[in-house]
């Protein structure tokens, strides 16, 4: 009897995640399976569940009471090298070397497994080779340690986003602007989660396997807000106060450039201002990367800790 009655309270659950549209067409199609399965199998309804008794609840609250063990005080010449390790990392993070970077945050875990950075750094370069999951779990366990942590909330939403659970990368994003309310990251990357919500509940077509079409481009993407967006505008005008980028726009406009090379010289300018905002603002332009309908797994680029 107590097996039926924890059966039903699952397809109960799965019912209720079915109900909150937070899905694509495919997962909806396997939860529904999954639930016949149950159902068949063990001849229960989700109407069975005990009344009064929530499953996802339970499992949070028991989730939430173990505590997680991150080894013994470190003494402070393994703190020092653990540091060490980790600025390592973040160099070789700047170099692309990712595994190699992977290697120092985790020494410096095994050293120091009480600082929470350590751990939101690894999540970085998890997401940057694709390892999303990992990443989830090292900023959660980042969070563990400090709660405040804010960085670590929109790394987790970015590794969400990155999964297509855009409902949980919105409940990151809103945790991590309670902490940082000014960051305009966080802002337009929880616009963008709720955006990816709004198009899951009222459904749209898929091209292939492009989200946004053969064009590459989100055919719900609102250019005109992309445009206005203020922290895009404010960081384009501080970069085209640079010296040099002014004189090569001022070679162009005033035609000191070849007939035929200026549409070269016009594409290195575009792509010199495109690295200048990505080193200032890496969170902002995966955003805007993700509004346009780039690579939904392209990560957030490294930053130092």
């Amino acid at each position: 009897m107590a097996i039926k009655g924890l059966i039903a309270s699952v397809v109960q659950l799965l019912t209720q995640q079915l109900e909150d549209g937070d899905l694509s067409a495919d997962s909806r199609e396997s939860l529904e399976v999954a639930i016949q399965c149950l159902e068949s199998a063990y001849n229960v309804q989700a109407s069975d569940a005990q009344p009064n008794v929530d499953l996802l609840e339970l499992y949070k609250s028991a989730v939430d009471n173990v505590k997680p063990d991150f080894g013994p005080p470190a003494s402070p010449e393994a703190k020092a090298e653990a540091e060490r390790l980790k600025n390592e990392g973040n160099s070789l993070m700047k170099a692309e070397k990712h595994h190699e970077a992977l290697a120092n945050y985790t020494k410096a875990i095994e050293l120091d497994g009480r600082n929470a950075v350590y751990y939101c750094n690894r999540a970085a370069v998890h997401s940057k080779i694709g390892n999303h999951a990992q990443a989830i779990k090292d900023c959660n366990t980042a969070l563990a340690i400090d709660p405040s942590y804010s960085k670590a909330y929109g790394r987790l939403g970015l590794a969400y986003s990155s999964l297509e659970k855009h409902k949980e990368a919105k409940q990151s994003y809103q945790k991590a602007l309670e902490m940082e309310p000014g960051n305009e990251s966080y802002k337009i990357n929880l616009q963008l989660s709720e955006e990816k919500l709004a198009q899951q509940g009222v459904g749209y077509m898929v091209l292939g396997n492009n989200p946004a079409g053969s064009s590459g481009v989100s055919p719900n993407m609102d250019l005109s807000s992309l445009l206005s967006n203020p922290a895009l505008r404010n960081m384009a005008r501080l970069m085209l106060s640079d010296p040099g980028m002014q004189n090569m726009m001022s070679d162009l406009m005033s035609g000191n450039v070849e007939q035929g090379g200026r549409m070269e010289a016009l594409i290195e300018a575009g792509q010199q201002l495109a690295q200048q905002m990505q080193s200032a603002n890496p969170e902002l332009i995966d955003s805007l990367r993700r509004q346009m309908g780039g690579n939904p797994n392209d990560p957030e680029p490294p930053r130092e800790n």
